[in-house]
Order: structure tokens, then C-alpha cells, then sequence
């Protein structure tokens, strides 16, 4: 069973998924940082120096100081953040695209199959039957 196991880990399949799975992640932050920190600013300036991970939805507001006793946290929907999550979901899309794309158009096209012409036997075959002749 170890060996198994062994064979199954090691296998390029396993491996190839584990560096899919770090490099999709790392991609991830990336985008969020581009969101965050380009994109976002661009949008807050036309439309006014809006942000929209302020926007918000207020269900109950703050009681009391935070830190002090008795304290309860605002209760809100945050749909500013939902919103800055949807742009990171389009903009992860798209990288994934033109990556794929990139792949793709890289990748070396498939050899055409040599012509088929008859076989080692059809022609061994041929010459007995002209020799016999």
C-alpha cells in the first residue's frame, strides 16, 4: 500500500495539480492587489472619490465604544466589498484567458500521422509471391 501511495504522489499528475493549485493562489493575490490598489482608485476618481468597499448596507448600528464593555459591533451588509469581489472574479477570468491563450498558442501543433502505406508483412508478403513467380 505505501508503494502505492508512493507511485500515486509522485506521479506527475499529482504534482503538476499541486503547482496549479500554488500558482492559481499566487495569481489570486496578485490580482487582488491589482484591483485594490489600481483599479479601484481609478473608479473611486470618476465617480467622485466614491470607494466601494464603504458602501454598505447598516442592519444595526454600533452600541457603545469599541474596547468598553457591553460593546456591540455594527451589524451591516457589506455590498461595496461584494461589488470589489466581483471585479477581482472578472479579472481573474480574463488573466486565466489570455494565460490559456499564451499556452495554446505555444504549444506545438500535433505531428499529421505518417501516410499509411502497407505493412512490413503486406510487403514481405509481395516479394515471396514475385519470387515464387
Amino acid at each position: 500500500m505505501w508503494k502505492e501511495f508512493k507511485k500515486f504522489i509522485m506521479g506527475g499528475n499529482v504534482i503538476e495539480f499541486a503547482v496549479a493549485v500554488i500558482m492559481a493562489g499566487a495569481i489570486g493575490l496578485v490580482v487582488t492587489g491589482f484591483v485594490n490598489f489600481i483599479v479601484m482608485p481609478f473608479v473611486g476618481h470618476f465617480t467622485g472619490g466614491m470607494d466601494f468597499k464603504d458602501l454598505k448596507i447598516v442592519l444595526d448600528e454600533a452600541v457603545g465604544k469599541a474596547g468598553e464593555p457591553g460593546y456591540i459591533a455594527e451589524n451591516a451588509i457589506l455590498y461595496g466589498s461584494w461589488i470589489n469581489t466581483l471585479i477581482n472574479l472578472l479579472i481573474v477570468g480574463f488573466v486565466m484567458f489570455l494565460i490559456v491563450k499564451a499556452y495554446n498558442k505555444a504549444k506545438k501543433p500535433a505531428e499529421a500521422p505518417a501516410p499509411s502505406g502497407p505493412s512490413d508483412n503486406d510487403l514481405l508478403t509481395e516479394i515471396r509471391d514475385l519470387l515464387k513467380k
